[in-house]
């Protein structure tokens, strides 16, 4: 019993309470037509339980072609309550139950415009529609159409619509008996499935709804299994069960997961503390099976540094680590796209040299066009020895990088000012798209190396059932997670978690002990307000007048469009005033 009522559509058809609903209205679209009259059978279980019928007052005048049609004129429903009076006795006919009506959306638009203008809140019931069960169920050989009247005939009910709202409604019921006895054949046998029956849910989706049996109503991570055992999918939930069981229905219309759906021949739930633990184990399944259908996992490894290289005279290199961690590293990003779109941000702002060959302070090479045009000091012909090139292009990058961006996002801005004052606006908007790209990977590395610095982090927050979700974080790596019981002190829980924790070194250079990614996540659970640190092993502090202070700036170049822009109005759209010194 707790079964069904967790999951309604879980209730067989047999027992399920149908009202079968009809309305006749005075024709046009609900916001504007009125209702004439309401017909509606409660059945369950092929035996009628009740019946609402009453004609109703809509206000304004019938058209001539309804009376032909329904029989009602104006002078029966002179008498007949307005739909006002009407509404409370049907929406309590209908609580509980699931509204069924031929061609539903018609009816139920009629209705839930009527609340609406009266003030009745809509109570959503499951609806089921007999014209899209009949187009599911029924051929075209068998019948020509999804009218009433001909499914009526086709099922030779004992009952025939009449265009009359009661009549039609003990037709439907009639009807829908007939299409039930149909679907045994499609292996509907709940409410839930004969909806989703009625969605144009694919074959494999019917076919292998059994996957989502038995599977936890929890966090965690559930993994989709081929024959030979491979993952085809990892994904993850607060609610296992309700999640995976998402992926059969009309909900689901990616044909990628159509396809998985084909190959899957079960689901392997693993279960999480809280989703903080959940998400990271996501993270790592599909770094460690790139599980073909989910879109992140092809190149799951291959995430690039810019690295200042050791030489006389420093240039930036893209590397895919970092080594031993020895030198200046600015990333990690997550294309090569991206990784040269913040070294031309570095460009534009510090004469850093782009040749990438190694330069001897002993012999001179040609110079190339970049210093013709002043956009390189020329360390190749020794015009400047490596410590003023150190002072002049190298140590405000290591700067913006480890400490204060400020000289870089100056620079920029003012080389923004001065292509927009040129009228230049299509490489004002190329410079700003750099800027971009420069403060969100420094802004990233930032808050990552912060987190990687710590040996131990432990930190709380409430759990939704009244205990707390704990997580034990070493060097930017969640070590350990669990959930500490309601009206129990923590701590207990605490010291059990540390204990078995995973053992975790610190890493090289800024580089946490996980991915980026898993870091991040972690970072974004610390960093809310409900979050409580219970112990920290050293200070966790990000620099003062880190890339952070220019979080607005950001926003505001990630969103700034690239129409045309005139003089003047780049301060206003960037609003750099208040990173000035």
């Amino acid at each position: 019993m707790d079964a069904l009522l967790a999951d309604p559509g879980a209730v067989s058809l047999r027992d399920t309470t149908f009202v079968v609903l009809d309305l006749e209205t005075t024709g046009g679209a609900p916001d504007g037509g009125g209702i004439t009259e309401v017909g509606a059978v409660k059945v369950r279980a092929g035996e009628e339980l009740g019946v609402f019928a009453t004609l109703v007052n809509p206000g304004q005048p019938i058209p001539p072609f309804v009376t032909v049609l329904t029989g009602i004129t104006q002078a029966m429903l002179l008498p007949a309550p307005p739909i006002e009076q009407v509404l409370p006795s049907l929406l309590e006919f209908l609580s509980d139950a699931v509204l069924v009506a031929h061609n539903a959306p018609y009816d139920v638009g009629f209705l839930k415009a009527a609340c609406a203008r009266h003030g009745y809140p809509w109570p959503a019931p499951r609806v089921l529609d007999t014209a899209a069960l009949a187009r599911r169920a029924l051929t075209r050989d068998e019948v020509p159409n999804r009218k009433l009247g001909t499914l009526a005939a086709y099922f030779r009910t004992p009952r025939q619509p009449t265009h009359r709202a009661l009549a039609d409604a003990q037709a439907t019921v009639d009807v829908l008996h007939g299409l039930i006895a149909r679907l045994g054949g499609h292996g509907v046998t709940t409410i839930g499935d004969a909806i989703e029956f009625t969605r144009a849910v694919s074959a494999a989706q019917r076919r292998n709804r059994h996957l989502a049996d038995g599977l936890p109503r929890s966090p965690g991570v559930y993994i989709f299994r081929a024959a030979d055992d491979r993952p085809l999918y990892v994904g993850t939930s607060g609610d296992i069960a309700t999640r995976v069981r998402s992926y059969f229905t009309a909900a689901e219309r990616r044909a990628r997961m159509s396809e998985m759906l084909t190959a899957a021949v079960r689901v392997e739930a693993v279960e999480c503390a809280h989703r903080l633990e959940a998400e990271v184990r996501e993270l790592r399944l599909i770094a460690a099976h790139a599980p073909p259908y989910n879109r992140r996992s092809k190149h799951p490894e291959r995430m690039l540094w810019l690295r200042l290289t050791d030489e006389a005279f420093p240039r930036l290199s893209t590397v895919r680590s970092i080594g031993d961690g020895d030198g200046t590293y600015l990333g990690p990003f997550p294309s090569r796209r991206a990784a040269e779109l913040a070294a031309a941000g570095v460009y534009d702002a510090v004469p850093l040299r782009q040749c990438t060959h190694r330069l001897s302070t002993r012999t001179r090479t040609s110079s190339c066009a970049l210093a013709e045009l002043g956009r390189c000091p020329a360390p190749c012909e020794h015009r400047i020895d490596p410590v003023e090139y150190a002072g002049l292009a190298v140590e405000p990058l290591r700067t913006a990088i480890e400490a204060d961006p400020q000289a870089l996002v100056d620079n920029l801005l003012a080389r923004i000012d001065a292509l927009a004052a040129g009228q230049r606006y299509e490489e004002a908007a190329v410079v700003r798209s750099r800027l971009a790209a420069l403060l969100r990977v420094t802004l990233r590395m930032q808050r990552l190396t912060a987190l990687a610095r710590i040996a131990e982090l432990v930190a709380a927050r409430r759990a939704d059932h009244g205990g707390w979700e704990l997580a034990v974080v070493r060097h930017g790596r969640l070590a350990a997670a669990g959930v500490s019981p309601p009206r129990q002190h923590p701590r207990a829980t605490i010291e059990v978690l540390r204990a078995a924790a995973e053992t975790v070194p610190a890493g090289p250079g800024p580089v946490p002990r996980a991915s980026a990614e898993e870091s991040e996540r972690i970072l974004s659970w610390l960093e809310p307000a409900q979050t409580r640190l219970v112990s920290l092993s050293e200070g966790w502090a990000s620099p003062v007048r880190g890339a952070g202070r220019f979080h607005n700036l950001l926003v505001k170049a990630e969103q700034a469009t690239r129409v045309p822009m005139v003089a003047g109005e780049v301060d206003q759209r960037l609003n750099r005033s208040p990173t000035r010194k």
